[in-house]
C-alpha cells in the first residue's frame, strides 16, 4: 500500500473564519512519497468483526454525507490542507441555552456526532466551500435536502449515519410544526441543529454542508461510482428510466439516482436509502484510490475545496479524529433511517411522520454511545447493500 507523508511548511496555515458570503482560496502543500452506565434494555456488545487487512480513514463530507477512505498517513496531510481550503462559517450552532449536553465523562465522552447536511438551493454558482460565489444560505431561499447524524463510536472502532428524511414533520423552534428541511430555510444551520437536538435529544459536535456543485465534482473526480438497481424504475420528475442490473454514474447521474422518489415504492424513504446507497459506493472506490498519492492529492483537492464545517472545527482536530479513524473499514458503519410510521398529508404537504416512541431507543443508544449493541437487537433497521 502506498504511504503519504506531508512535510508541513516552516509557517503554520492561519485558520480564518469566514462570514457567510466570504470566500478563502486553497493553498497546495508539499505532498512527497515517504519510506455512563449502559442503558437497563441494551444487551452486552456483538463481537466486532474481523478487520480487512489494508486499512482506511474515514473523513466527513456532506450532503450526501459521504464517508472516505484513505491511507492512514494521509490524515498529516488532511491537517495541513483543511486549514487553507476548507470555509469555516460564523453561526452554526444555537444559543447554548437549552441545548442537550456532551457528557465530559464516561464511555461516551469521546464519541461524536456530526450534523450533515446538503443545500437544495438553486444557484447557478456553487455556494459552499471555497469556491463559492453565492452565500451558503439566505433566507427563505433553500432548505436542508439530505440531513444525516453521523455518530463517530468513541473507541472510533464503529461508526453509524442516521439518516432524518427531509419530510419529516417535527417541531421547528420558534416556528411550530413543519418539514424537517423548512428549518434551514427559516434560520440557517443553527436553526437546523437546533430542530434536530430538540428531536433527538443528541448534542451536535459539528456540522458539514455541501452544495449540488461539490457533490458532483467529487464524484467526477473519484471517476463515477457504480450501483446496483434490482428493479427497472421510471422516474417521472425527470423522465428518466433506471434500468435494472448493475449501473456506472457520473457525478450528474448520481445525483439524479439519489434524488428520486416518484416510482419508488417507499417514496422519500427509498431516496434516502439511494443517498446511502451512494456512500456506500463512494467509499469503497475510495479504498482504491487511497493507493495513488496523485489520486489521494486531487481527491483531497476537491473534498477540501468543497467542503463548509463550522468555525469551531480546526484542520488539526480534523486530522485527529482521520487519524483516530485508521483502524475503520467500510463494513465497520453502519447506515439506517430515524423510525417513522409512515407517510400522509398535512394540509397540501406531503410528510414523513416520525415514530417517537421507537426513535427514543435508538437516539438513547447514540447519547449512549452504544449503537453497536442496538444495531445488533434491531438489524431490520439497517439499510441492505441493494436498495430500490
Amino acid at each position: 500500500m502506498s504511504i503519504i507523508s506531508v512535510r508541513a511548511r516552516s509557517s503554520t496555515p492561519t485558520e480564518e473564519v469566514l462570514p457567510l458570503t466570504d470566500l478563502a482560496p486553497g493553498q497546495r502543500p508539499d505532498l512527497r512519497p515517504d519510506p455512563p452506565q449502559d442503558p437497563p434494555d441494551l444487551p452486552p456488545a456483538p463481537p466486532r468483526r474481523p478487520r480487512r487487512r489494508r486499512r482506511i480513514l474515514l473523513a466527513v463530507l456532506v450532503a450526501l454525507a459521504v464517508l472516505v477512505g484513505l491511507p492512514v498517513a494521509v490524515g498529516l496531510y488532511v491537517g495541513h490542507q483543511l486549514n487553507a481550503n476548507v470555509t469555516r462559517l460564523h453561526g452554526m450552532f444555537p444559543s447554548a441555552v437549552g441545548r442537550p449536553v456532551h457528557p465530559s465523562t464516561g464511555p461516551a465522552a469521546d464519541a461524536m456526532n456530526i450534523l450533515l447536511m446538503g443545500s437544495d438551493r438553486r444557484s447557478d454558482v456553487p455556494t459552499t466551500g471555497n469556491a463559492a460565489e453565492a452565500p451558503a444560505w439566505v433566507a427563505g431561499e433553500q432548505r436542508s435536502d439530505t440531513m444525516m447524524v453521523l455518530h463517530v463510536d468513541a473507541d472510533r472502532r464503529g461508526a453509524s449515519v442516521i439518516s432524518i428524511p427531509r419530510d419529516s414533520w417535527v417541531d421547528v423552534p420558534g416556528h411550530g410544526p413543519a418539514k424537517i428541511n423548512a428549518a434551514y430555510s427559516l434560520g440557517g444551520p443553527a436553526l437546523a441543529v437546533e430542530t434536530v437536538e430538540k428531536l433527538t435529544g443528541v448534542r451536535i459536535d459539528h456540522v458539514a454542508v455541501v452544495d449540488w456543485d461539490g457533490y458532483k465534482a467529487l464524484i467526477d473526480t473519484l471517476g463515477g461510482v457504480d450501483v446496483t438497481i434490482p428493479n427497472t424504475v421510471y422516474d417521472s420528475y425527470r423522465d428518466t428510466t433506471w434500468t435494472a442490473g448493475t449501473r456506472h454514474l457520473n457525478g450528474e447521474e448520481a445525483l439524479k439516482y439519489a434524488g428520486q422518489r416518484a416510482g419508488l415504492p417507499g417514496g422519500d424513504l427509498d431516496r434516502v436509502k439511494r443517498q446511502q446507497a451512494i456512500i456506500r459506493a463512494l467509499s469503497s472506490k475510495m479504498v482504491t484510490v487511497g493507493s495513488s498519492p496523485s489520486a489521494t492529492y486531487d481527491l483531497l483537492q476537491t473534498l477540501t475545496r468543497n467542503l463548509t464545517v463550522d468555525d469551531h472545527w480546526s484542520g488539526t482536530a480534523m486530522a485527529r479524529l482521520a487519524l483516530s479513524l485508521r483502524h475503520l473499514g467500510p463494513s465497520d458503519v453502519s447506515y439506517l433511517t430515524v423510525p417513522v410510521t409512515g407517510t400522509g398529508m398535512v394540509g397540501d404537504q406531503s410528510v414523513v411522520f416520525v415514530n417517537h416512541e421507537a426513535g427514543r431507543s435508538l437516539w438513547r443508544a447514540v447519547r449512549a454511545d452504544r449503537m453497536p449493541q442496538w444495531t445488533s437487537t434491531h438489524e431490520a433497521m439497517l439499510t441492505g447493500t441493494v436498495v430500490p
